[in-house]
């Protein structure tokens, strides 16, 4: 059952992101990471936290960013409250280290990940663990969309959100 979820939750968030990939104009390019984000209608959460963070201007930035983005459903998973909490004004610097602990300087592509494990510092400051030896794990996340291509970087779909230790 959490396979089949799993599974239609994956190809959601593809067909999705490709559909935001596909109406952009094609001599434009794909849009930056905020755009796609909020273009594909699996991030609403991700957007929204973005939003509050005051990271919208940094993520529209030239880049590269590598961007390990959890699905809404991955934020439904955290315990009751959570997301409520973390959006408060109040919890701002919180919220601002977790997303950020989401995104790597520089462009990091599954096929580098892959085979390979390791870490790699997020623009938060803390090592993130990678396992790419059986698809792609990031610390407790894996990898279910890779390379989403963005003008100022690249999106990996991950199924849950990372916490920094």
């Amino acid at each position: 059952m959490f396979r089949r979820t799993l599974i239609k939750t994956a190809a959601a968030s593809v067909a999705a992101l490709t559909l935001a990939a596909c109406s952009m104009p094609a001599d434009d390019g794909p849009g930056d990471i905020v755009d796609i984000a909020a273009g594909a209608g699996t991030f609403n959460t991700l957007v929204a936290a973005v939003q509050a963070a005051d990271l919208v201007d940094t993520l529209k930035g030239p880049g590269p960013f590598t961007v390990f983005a959890p699905t809404d459903d991955a934020f439904a998973a955290l315990p009751s409250g959570t997301v409520e909490s973390l959006l408060l004004p109040e919890n701002k610097g919180q919220l601002v280290s977790i997303l950020t602990y989401h995104v790597v300087a520089g462009e990091a592509r599954a096929a580098d990940l892959a085979g390979r494990k390791g870490r790699i510092t997020s623009v938060q400051g803390g090592a993130l663990h990678i396992d790419g030896t059986n698809g792609v794990r990031v610390e407790n996340a894996n990898v279910i969309t890779p390379d989403i291509e963005a003008s100022n970087g690249v999106i990996h779909v991950i199924d849950a959100v990372l916490l920094p230790k």
